[in-house]
């Protein structure tokens, strides 16, 4: 049995989305040194879901007299087996059906100890499956019974089991039972597979008790490790740290509709380009036509095509990306979409340049790239889990590339709001097939915080709300859109993404409302300027809409942003805010540490976004993402220009050690978050990482507030 080469990022995958399967063993008895496997059954799963007509079951003929004793429990005589397969043919099919699955069952190690003698005893290579055991899994829930069998457990949760003491209904009852142990591990902060790991490994005396029975250890001690970035799968980081606008050729070359093929042949070969877009004719929009097109025009219609008009050969609608899109999009876009050139527009719509299959060739980022079509194409909300999962490779395989924290971040958010948009989706189609028809007005669906930023790193919440444009609060629109709300808040926490601990959500009514009751909200935040009114307002203005009608979600950000640059007495409720903070550094600059740790939004990156946001609202700066803000800032202020850029650069540094410290724990099975352990820096970085808490500080001056101390 020869489990996928894996990756530290192979531990981020929910246990809700998790790809499984439920396997037991019948044997001639007990003794994993003597004894020989008599039959092998498993069930897949799909996270929860149990798929029944996705199975393994198999008789092995043992070479063997089985023991009346045994036949007694399982009911597998001589006889039953003597036309089966040996081990020798069953072993391999068993590994090639379960693939990079992982194993679970009841007391697996008992059934993983007998597989490894039967491969030892036939000289096949061993190296078992990802594993996980029901048996521990329901001690780290915290279930407790009165005697340890899979018959209890299931009683204890309610399950009845049919076929018991066959492998095949074993399995299919051990995968029932782990659908059910999955939320109650939720309650318990395992979420993720490496957490579950690291749960059942904390399990000291059941790990020497099945030892000592000669058990195979079901969890590889080291898997649970230090991780860092070079335990994760590299990735080509080009495509990850470049956009379009970097590749692209500028500026489009666009001819009249009215022009010949050879005209248009003409320009091609002049330009060394292999498109031109031909201009709008009428109603039909811009369309474009490439080489090839103007060769298959010759191949059907002979030399006589080249006097026929571009028009006639345009290919339309025009497929486009944005400028600002990263190349891994405009990858994907294409090897999904079967295009080989793009249109590239600017904010505002605009055409502004061309890019080609030829320009990305050079910049094909392997399996990777394919993250963003996993999320775009994802069809249940079990596949967004695993994707999300993915996405911890991406990052911990760039970050081993050394690639810049906010590109990673930049990333990590590109793939967050997409990821909330398909759930947005997945949520609609299911409502509309429910009863409950489509979206009864426009709106459109925000990404707030750090995802409207572009700065989430791997601990990130759901943050979002819904514009609608209009309805009355508790009317049948906001009925429609919470119910929207509240299955897309469990998509997204099944993913991965979980619950904001704050309730910025739109399946909460105050996150929820008509485009007339956003702007008294906000009105209402800005007026009175209260302290959770500035919290409020500070994680609004970094919106972005991801879903539905963007207009809509963009033409309110706006309207929120001016309403705060006219109001003096917000502004100074936004700055006092923002530098409420005290300093982690104690006398001569040791860290003040809480377990060993310190919490590095709190202290350092929290203070430097703030600034830069109120930076932006002051200035009338678009920009969303903090350096953006603050170079704009910077370059209209002479006397602060050096204090932000060492914000600037601060701000990498934080970032960089979050970044680090959150790909350590999930390799660990450590619930990741904001804080970082600096004694687990190297000395360099350890001194790198003060002097940015010390910049912190000059929050305070770039804002034009007094400096103590």
């Amino acid at each position: 049995m020869i489990a996928r080469k894996e990756d530290a990022g192979s531990g981020a995958v929910p246990l809700a989305s998790l790809e499984a399967v439920a396997l037991d063993t019948e044997t001639t008895g007990l003794d994993t040194g003597r004894d020989r496997v008599l039959q092998v059954g498993a069930v897949a799963l799909n996270g929860r879901a149990v798929l029944a007509d996705d199975i393994f079951d198999r008789l092995v003929n043992p070479d063997m007299p089985i023991p009346l004793s045994s036949t007694a429990v399982h009911g597998i005589a001589d006889e039953d087996v003597q036309a089966a397969e040996r081990a020798d043919a069953v072993l391999p099919a068993l590994a090639d059906w379960i693939g990079p699955r992982v194993v679970i069952g009841y007391a697996i190690g008992f059934d993983l100890a007998m597989l490894k003698a039967e491969h030892d005893r036939l000289g096949l290579p061993w190296r078992p499956h990802r594993s996980l055991c029901i048996r521990q899994l329901a001690s780290a829930a915290g279930l407790r019974l009165p005697a340890p069998s899979l018959d209890a457990l299931a009683g204890r949760l309610g399950i009845g089991i049919e076929g018991r003491h066959s492998a095949l209904g074993d399995a299919r009852a051990a995968a029932t039972v782990y659908a059910a142990l999955v939320p109650r591990l939720a309650e318990k902060g395992i979420a993720t597979l490496a957490q579950a790991e690291r749960a059942c490994l904390a399990l000291t005396p059941q790990q020497d008790e099945e030892a000592k029975a000669g058990w195979q250890p079901v969890i590889a001690a080291d898997r649970v490790r230090s991780a860092d970035s070079a335990a994760f799968a590299r990735v080509d980081s080009f495509p990850f740290r470049h956009r379009v606008e970097d590749i692209m050729s500028a500026p489009p070359a666009v001819v009249a509709p009215a022009m010949s093929l050879r005209e248009a042949l003409r320009e091609l070969t002049e330009r060394k380009i292999s498109s031109v877009f031909v201009a709008s004719g009428g109603e039909a929009g811009i369309g474009i036509l490439t080489e090839r097109d103007i060769a298959r025009a010759i191949d059907s219609l002979g030399a006589g095509a080249l006097d026929e008009t571009v028009d006639r050969f345009a290919a339309r609608p025009l497929v486009t990306i944005p400028a600002s899109e990263f190349l891994y999009r405009a990858n994907t876009l294409m090897t999904v979409g079967g295009f080989r050139h793009l249109g590239v527009v600017s904010g505002d719509g605009s055409l502004v340049g061309a890019v080609s299959a030829r320009d990305l060739l050079k910049q094909r980022a392997g399996d990777a790239v394919f993250l963003a079509r996993e999320i775009d194409h994802a069809e249940e909300p079990a596949e967004l889990g695993r994707v999300w999962a993915n996405l911890t490779r991406v990052a911990g395989g760039l970050a081993a590339e050394e690639v810049d924290a906010r590109i990673v971040a930049s990333v990590v958010s590109r793939e967050f709001r997409a990821l909330t948009r398909r759930a947005a989706e997945l949520a609609e189609r299911d409502m509309v097939a429910e009863g409950f028809g489509p979206p009864p007005v426009p709106f459109a669906l925000l990404v707030l915080g750090s995802g409207g930023r572009g700065e989430s790193l791997l601990a990130m919440d759901q943050d979002n709300a819904v514009v609608y444009a209009s309805g009355a609060a508790g009317g049948p629109e906001d009925r429609w859109f919470g119910e929207l709300g509240r299955r897309l808040a469990d998509i997204l926490d099944g993913a991965g993404v979980a619950y904001c601990k704050g309730g910025v959500m739109a399946r909460n009514a105050e996150w929820r409302m008509d485009l007339d009751g956003w702007r008294r909200t906000v009105g209402g935040w800005i007026g009175r300027s209260l302290p959770e009114d500035v919290l409020n307002c500070d994680i609004f203005f970094d919106s972005v809409p991801v879903y539905g009608d963007a207009a809509l979600g963009e033409a309110l950000h706006a309207e929120a942003l001016d309403m705060a640059a006219k109001a003096r007495a917000f502004q100074v409720a936004l700055r006092a805010n923002a530098v409420d903070f005290t300093s982690p550094l104690g006398m001569f600059g040791r860290l003040r540490l809480k377990k060993g740790r310190l919490d590095a939004k709190r202290h350092g990156i929290m203070p430097i976004f703030s600034a830069a946001r109120i930076l932006a609202i002051q200035h009338g700066i678009r920009e969303r993402s903090t350096p953006a803000r603050l170079e704009a800032a910077g370059a209209l202020a002479e006397d602060s220009r050096e204090a932000v850029g060492n914000l600037v650069e601060a701000h990498r540094i934080l970032l960089d050690e979050l970044l680090a410290q959150q790909l350590r724990d999930i390799g660990r099975g450590i619930p990741h978050g904001n804080s970082v352990a600096p004694k687990e820096m190297s000395a360099p970085r350890q001194r790198q990482f003060r002097w940015a808490l010390e910049q912190v500080d000059r929050v305070r001056g770039v804002l034009g507030m007094p400096v103590f101390g």
